[in-house]
């Protein structure tokens, strides 16, 4: 989502004549696109700030500015050379910010994140020229008490669906075949339109625009991860085989303080519907560890709902607290050194659990979307459509963007291996 609010911001400014350039030093508008999720984001702002203003100090008529979810006005005192701080859902007012700044304005604000102009904007640069991503969804009303995306990005509200269609259809016809569904919380979408499109059907929406090859979406919350979503997966192929279920804790007390809205045994049963599929999904996750009050038999817990589950992959964080949040107020005793042992476990177990997984596909064909190719000679890599990585090696030319089978060849924890099968 962070990369879309890039290409969103870089479209808007591409517009008004800027011109991007290739170093800092170059710039005379420097804009950070900043998140607060983790506390160790927020401290990269804070380091990125003060080696731009060293490096920029003896430059003058440069500006630099702040925008997305750390977006607040305390960044004026911490780094003074700052002129400019929005909030994520500034799109529809940055052009105007602009201007200000432009006229030679010092202090230039935009923090409302209580609207609905976040989605579109005149011009999206897009980075990637096969995938492009759309956010559907904005903001988040689920008010976990860890999570500062409230905060920072506002109450959901729902992007129209001839909106999001007519912009897929426009992306087909540019060439892009691949489209990515974006949300805090995407599977929570509520059309504002009288048709009132279930999530469900405006995949299977996407899907048969003329054109796109694949759909994928993230992230999805379990409380709202309903049968018609795998049903749609099942019907049609071009909805990836791949959902992203956040569970944060193996533990039904931890998932309560974290005010998860479910239950260890629901989060199972989502899990049992999703593995019940007529044809196989990938589950990915996230996990924190070292909530407060976490016990040392409740992360056993998750430890278990890992064994249990079998993730295909998995983010892991340690606990931060994070301001405006329910858990600051909690008694936060668990050490940062225990916090990453808990860490370093979890992710081991993960680790072997990916490494047993991913040897059953040595002999197996895929289609990969190639998306990269190595330094070394013959060596491409790209993702299945359940967003397997797998590096592998062709004779072909030109495969950057197309799609090709790979058969399977070896496996790691993280990748697999796999040659092109012409």
């Amino acid at each position: 989502m962070n990369d879309h609010d890039s290409e969103k911001v870089a479209g808007l400014l591409l517009a008004r004549g800027y011109q991007q350039v290739e170093t800092p030093e170059a710039a005379s508008l420097i804009l950070y696109n900043t998140c607060s999720i983790r506390e160790k984001a927020a401290q990269k702002v804070f380091s990125r700030l003060g080696n731009t203003g060293e490096a920029k100090r003896r430059q003058s008529h440069w500006s630099a500015g702040l925008r997305g979810a750390t977006g607040r006005r305390r960044y004026f005192k911490r780094a003074p050379w700052v002129s400019l701080v929005c909030g994520s859902a500034s799109y529809s007012k940055l052009p105007e910010m602009l201007a200000q700044l432009e006229a030679g304005n010092q202090r230039v604000t935009g923090l409302d994140t209580d609207t609905d102009e976040t989605f579109e904007t005149e011009v999206t640069r897009r980075d990637n020229p096969w995938r492009a991503y759309l956010t559907i969804i904005e903001g988040c009303d689920k008010a976990c008490s860890y999570c500062v995306v409230p905060f920072t990005r506002g109450p959901e509200r729902s992007r129209a669906s001839d909106s999001i269609l007519r912009e897929v259809l426009q992306l087909a016809e540019l060439g892009y075949s691949e489209v990515q569904l974006l949300g805090q919380t995407v599977n929570s979408y509520a059309d504002p339109m009288a048709r009132k499109m279930r999530f469900s059907e405006l995949l299977l929406a996407v899907a048969d625009v003329e054109g796109i090859r694949r759909v994928r979406f993230t992230t999805s919350h379990p409380s709202d991860f309903t049968p018609d979503i795998v049903e749609a997966i099942e019907r049609e192929p071009k909805i990836c085989d791949h959902v992203h279920l956040p569970v944060q804790s193996g533990s039904t007390r931890v998932l309560r303080a974290m005010q998860r809205t479910y239950s260890r045994e629901e989060y199972l049963e989502k899990i049992g519907m999703i593995r019940a599929a007529k044809r196989p999904v990938a589950i990915t996750t996230d996990i924190i560890v070292g909530f407060p009050g976490e016990t040392e038999s409740e992360f056993e817990e998750t430890l278990s709902l890992l064994d249990e589950v079998q993730y295909d992959s998995m983010f892991s964080f340690k606990y931060s607290p994070r301001p405006n949040t329910p858990s600051l107020s909690m008694s936060d005793s668990i050490s940062e050194e225990e916090k990453g042992q808990r860490l370093a476990v979890l992710q081991d177990r993960q680790r072997e659990i990916q490494a047993a997984k991913n040897v059953h596909f040595v002999g197996d064909k895929f289609e990969v979307l190639v998306s990269g190719k190595s330094r070394r000679e013959n060596q491409w890599s790209g993702y299945t459509t359940a967003h397997r990585m797998i590096n592998f090696a062709s004779q072909g030319r030109e495969l950057l963007g197309t799609y090709v089978q790979v058969r399977v060849t070896g496996a790691t924890p993280n990748s697999l291996v796999g040659e092109h099968e012409v």
